[in-house]
């Protein structure tokens, strides 16, 4: 899975849907991202915690549909021609509500998927605007699940081979088990201990890691 970052992904992300990890957490959000033609009145929200892949699906979206992929800081002004992703609108402000709800009339008008990302279900978002909160109400939502085993360990090997770096099998299944079950303590784990490998110049091996799971462990409590 690849990280939660709008436009600065790093050197050698696969954003492909071949390089999607397909779960129970997450099977309904991929199904439906390679479906749009099939969501009611043409648009969806996707919702799930930090990391979980939702950037990841949103740019497969936008490579089969030419969709144009934008922050929620930053909804175009203006009409568009093209399907659009609006990413993190739980952090829309108030400056660009105005603006998503002209977008998601001319999409629907037009006939033109509207993919919507962000955190938490729409009725938890700071929505001041009444008729843009009554639309994201009722758009269809799916929402990808935490993590389970296989897909927290697929996570892991996803997160280490972005960064040119693969441990062996049994190296990430221990890391799996001594970590918090979530994809931010995935991604925290992972940059933690490539930074650490690179520093030191040592192989990622279960003696190297277990000093830093436990640190992070005792970070956390």
């Amino acid at each position: 899975m690849a990280r939660q970052l709008t436009f600065d992904w790093p050197t050698g992300v696969a954003l492909g849907a071949e390089d999607f990890f397909v779960s129970p957490a997450n099977t309904l959000a991929y199904r439906q991202i390679l479906t749009p033609e099939v969501w009611p009145k043409r648009k969806l929200i996707l919702i799930g915690p930090p990391g979980c892949g939702k950037s990841h699906l949103a740019r497969v979206f936008a490579r089969d549909t030419g969709a144009r992929v934008c922050p929620a800081t930053a909804v175009p002004d203006g009409p568009a021609d093209t399907a659009v992703v609006v990413e993190d609108a739980h952090l829309l402000p108030r400056a660009s509500e105005e603006r998503l709800f002209h977008l998601h009339n001319h999409l629907n008008a037009h006939d033109l998927p509207l993919l919507i990302t962000g955190v938490g279900a729409p009725a938890g978002w700071d929505i001041a605007l009444p008729d843009l909160a009554s639309r994201l109400a009722a758009a269809t939502l799916v929402e990808i699940a935490p993590p389970d085993d296989a897909l927290l360990e697929a996570v892991l090997m996803k997160l280490f081979a972005d960064r040119q770096v693969m441990p062996d099998a049994e190296v990430i299944h221990y890391i799996a088990t001594r970590i918090e079950r979530s994809f931010a303590a995935a991604a925290r784990s992972v940059d933690v201990i490539d930074r650490a490998a690179l520093e030191q110049k040592k192989k990622i091996g279960k003696r190297f890691v277990r000093p830093i799971l436990d640190s992070l462990s005792e970070g956390m409590e």
